[in-house]
């Protein structure tokens, strides 16, 4: 067995394909964006035809050896693999290779640990990293088989250091667990708390680098950083939007998507995912440039039914049109509903449609009338002031007078429960023909 070095970032990278395979291309291009994306220098590329998947190395012996011979010859610290490789071929590759192999999960892993800023996206991330890691505790360190005991003061049951491992692993991962629990449980409550003002939830979803932060940096004052990379941005961002039709809104970023995204990765993420799965509305973001983008939006789809989020309703964002040559419109459906907005998220361009666009689809009819409230309803006054449903407002001795200017979709909700204000608020719209649902 070798040492494993602690780091290293010289790499040369295996593309696996097999025979027809039309997006090989493609996908060899997509994993170099990810390679650079961790930081490390790309020494050099070796295909990989794959056609039945060898379970010692998943590539064919004759292709180990020319990987290892290459990867002598450009003193390689670290072979990359574009595949997920069970912790078997993993092992395998590293002790005939002599150095370190990293497969397509532990690769994303490392560049999420990377980025991760907020707290709970480094508890979700260190979470999925010691899973993926407790598969791989078998043997292939070897400084893991040794036994504690034999030495005065040391001797005990015998325990492996291997054991050892994974015990403490296992104690850390329920450690993890619980406080990542309690940091959803907060985020929990400010979502619900969202739901009680009855401000409408839209979140940005799409496949990595399409352009989703640069699209919340125009359409908020997120500041959100935003660059042309793979997952430029991980922790989800939350902003008020203002300037809709329909009265105010609030739009999360959240994480992009990726192929073969690390099962245990999207579990961990649960949480941060939980502001796609809770929106009333979905802006899909698509790169129009992308002659492939129909494959990328397969992609987000079969994530989206993995968090529970398949069945939102969706509006589809065809972004950079400037680089496909595209001038902004609107795309609807039979019944006159938008369905498809395409803009530039860097120039601007179309922005408008898409405010358009969300003011209709968030907004529905609009409810117009005054109405009167007693001074014992300042909550309710708040609530409604907080919903955007309040354009004008005087006050006497006998309360609030207001002019209410909202979408049905914004007044009907607070009137739903069985609280005194929701009581309050049905027995006035009754008493002003303020029609609700």
């Amino acid at each position: 067995m070798f040492d494993r070095q602690k780091k290293g970032d010289r790499a040369l990278l295996v593309l696996p394909h097999s025979r027809g395979e039309g997006d090989a291309v493609r996908r060899g291009e997509e994993f170099a964006e990810l390679v650079k994306s961790a930081g490390a220098e790309i020494l050099g590329v070796i295909p990989a035809r794959v056609e039945a998947p060898n379970p010692r190395f998943y590539i064919g012996t004759g292709k180990t050896d020319e990987v290892a011979e290459m990867a002598r010859a450009v003193e390689a610290d670290v072979v990359l693999v574009d595949h997920l490789l069970t912790p078997v071929q993993e092992r395998n590759l590293e002790k005939h290779l002599g150095v370190r192999v990293v497969d397509r999960a532990g690769l994303i892993l490392d560049i999420f640990a990377q980025r991760a800023r907020s707290h709970e996206g480094k508890l979700e991330v260190e979470l999925a990293q010691l899973k993926h890691i407790a598969t791989r505790l078998v043997r292939g360190w070897t400084h893991l088989d040794a036994q504690r005991g034999g030495a005065i003061g040391n001797r005990g049951p015998g325990e492996t250091q291997l054991e050892t491992d994974r015990r403490l692993l296992g104690e850390r991962v329920k450690q993890l667990t619980r406080r990542l629990e309690k940091v959803q449980t907060q985020r929990g409550q400010q979502r619900r708390a969202r739901l009680r003002n009855t401000v409408p939830r839209v979140a940005l979803v799409g496949y990595t680098n399409a352009g989703k932060s640069t699209l919340f940096n125009a359409l908020t004052t997120g500041g959100v950083y935003a660059a042309d990379q793979l997952f430029a941005t991980l922790d989800p961002t939350v902003r008020k939007v203002d300037d809709l039709s329909c009265g105010p809104a609030v739009i999360a970023d959240t994480v992009g998507f990726i192929r073969d995204l690390p099962h245990d990765l999207v579990a961990a993420f649960r949480g941060t995912l939980a502001e796609a799965r809770d929106a009333d509305l979905l802006l899909h973001v698509c790169d129009a440039a992308d002659e492939d983008r129909e494959r990328l939006r397969q992609v987000v789809d079969g994530v989206l039914e993995e968090i529970d989020a398949g069945d939102l309703p969706q509006l589809q964002v065809m972004n950079k049109i400037d680089l496909a040559g595209s001038e902004p419109h609107i795309v609807r459906d039979g019944e006159g509903r938008p369905t498809q907005v395409w803009l530039s998220a860097a120039t601007g361009a179309g922005l408008a449609l898409l405010r358009e666009a969300l003011g209709e689809l968030l907004g529905g009819e609009r409810l117009q009338s005054a109405l009167s409230l007693p001074l014992s309803a300042g909550r309710l006054h708040a609530r409604l002031k907080a919903a955007g449903a309040i354009v004008g407002e005087r006050i006497d001795e006998d309360g609030w007078h207001l002019d209410i200017d909202a979408p049905r979709s914004v007044i009907a909700p607070l009137s739903g429960g069985l609280d005194a204000d929701a009581v309050l608020l049905r027995d006035l719209l009754e008493r002003t023909a303020l029609p609700v649902e």
